[in-house]
């Protein structure tokens, strides 16, 4: 990428606007001869990239699968190589922590252990949210200290919750507990670095005694932790890219990576109609709006091939309220494909599409995988995408003389 500190020059302050619609995991594999994408019926997406220039975009490098932290730090115009941020930060900021530089946070997920000590449901059967909030005041009333260390617990939505250890010290170098699939046994964790080596020791005893007292709360009897991490310092979209941005997303993880990188968190529904509301409720507030929809992701983790294809359809149906905006600049992809035929993140590129008077139009007439990569784009990384979004508002000046 460019490096920041060019981009940082050559940033203005306009009036234009930008919106980045992030549909999650929406990159697919064909099941039947076709993706979810081409399974839509989506004449509103397809209609908008019939006026866009398209391409695909690997969100890291080809061949590397994302997580979710680096697949939205490309997007947004930050190297992912270079600013690695823990889920556990984003989980955290996601539901309004103040976070010290010395707090050591985790995303948690309450998960099912069966008798001999293999995880047999990472999500605990998706508990609901009621469930959640239930058990975590159990472990926060449980465990509120050890050995010095002060522990906060917090809900998150269905199975995920945040686990926060707080003292001067600790280290966050530590691998993560969670097995990733079911069928194995919880990973002990492992410190990365020898100073982290205290901190290790300190969940595990966390972890043991959260086991003692999940034991009767079957279905979520256990706890998976991921993203072990501490906060970062990393420079906001305000001073690289001159934007006044803002964050429309109902998940917490998507909400604290954009709180990190200094966008305003919109208060919205938990419904995508709430989310287009929203957008076009603060329009005039912001220059730069993240869209964030979750369930592409959802579904394609669940392996539900048909809900996956319904989400992209009512995406498709709401789109008009952000087309009558008419802003200068609309951008549609992912942050990394979820196809459903692997129930899981995977390493091809996402669908993108960019629309702009100021850009060429190629020959693509729909918005899909295969469609996309004939664009006149090409393949390119995520992290281009953010420089590509400022040019077409007319927000970077010449580069040189």
């Amino acid at each position: 990428m460019v490096d920041e500190t060019i981009i940082r020059s050559l940033a203005v302050k306009t009036t234009s606007k930008i919106v980045l619609l992030v549909m999650d995991g929406v990159g697919g594999l064909r099941v039947d001869g076709k993706t979810e994408l081409e399974a839509a019926h989506t004449p509103h997406l397809d209609e908008l990239a019939a006026r866009s220039i398209c391409g695909v975009a690997d969100p890291v490098s080809p061949g590397i699968t994302p997580g979710s932290g680096p697949g939205h730090l490309g997007m947004f115009g930050y190297d992912p190589l270079l600013y690695e941020i823990g889920r556990g930060v984003l989980e955290a900021l996601g539901i309004g922590m103040e976070l010290g530089k010395s707090d050591v946070v985790a995303r948690g997920n309450f998960a099912t252990m069966d008798q001999k000590g293999i995880i047999v449901d990472r999500r605990a059967g998706r508990i609901p949210t009621e469930k959640n909030m239930e058990l975590c005041a159990l472990l926060q009333k449980e465990i509120q200290e050890i050995e010095g260390v002060q522990v906060e617990v917090r809900h998150g939505k269905e199975h995920r919750f945040v686990l926060r250890f707080m003292k001067a010290g600790l280290d966050g170098r530590i691998e993560d507990t969670d097995p990733q699939r079911e069928g194995h046994p919880p990973k002990t964790p492992t410190p990365l670095v020898p100073e982290a080596e205290h901190t290790a020791e300190i969940i595990k005893l966390f972890v043991e005694r959260a086991n003692r007292v999940l034991q009767d709360h079957h279905p979520a009897n256990t706890v998976l932790l991921r993203g072990i991490s501490q906060i970062p310092a990393i420079p906001s979209m305000s001073d690289l890219f001159k934007l006044s941005p803002a964050c429309i997303a109902t998940y917490p993880m998507y909400k604290g990576l954009a709180r990190l990188v200094g966008m305003e968190i919109l208060e919205t529904g938990e419904g995508i109609v709430d989310e287009f509301k929203t957008l076009k409720k603060h329009y005039k507030e912001f220059d730069y709006f993240f869209l964030h929809i979750k369930k592409t992701d959802s579904y394609g983790e669940d392996g539900n091939f048909e809900k996956k294809v319904e989400v992209i359809e009512e995406v498709d149906r709401h789109l008009p309220v952000l087309l009558e905006l008419d802003p200068d600049v609309i951008a549609v992809t992912g942050d990394h494909s979820t196809p459903s035929l692997l129930k899981g993140h995977s390493w091809h590129p996402n669908p993108f599409m960019l629309c702009s008077k100021y850009e060429r139009i190629d020959d693509v007439q729909e918005f899909a995988e295969a469609a996309c990569v004939k664009g006149g784009l090409g393949r390119l990384l995520a992290v281009h995408e953010m420089p590509l979004m400022l040019a077409s508002a007319l927000k970077l000046e010449k580069f040189g003389a």
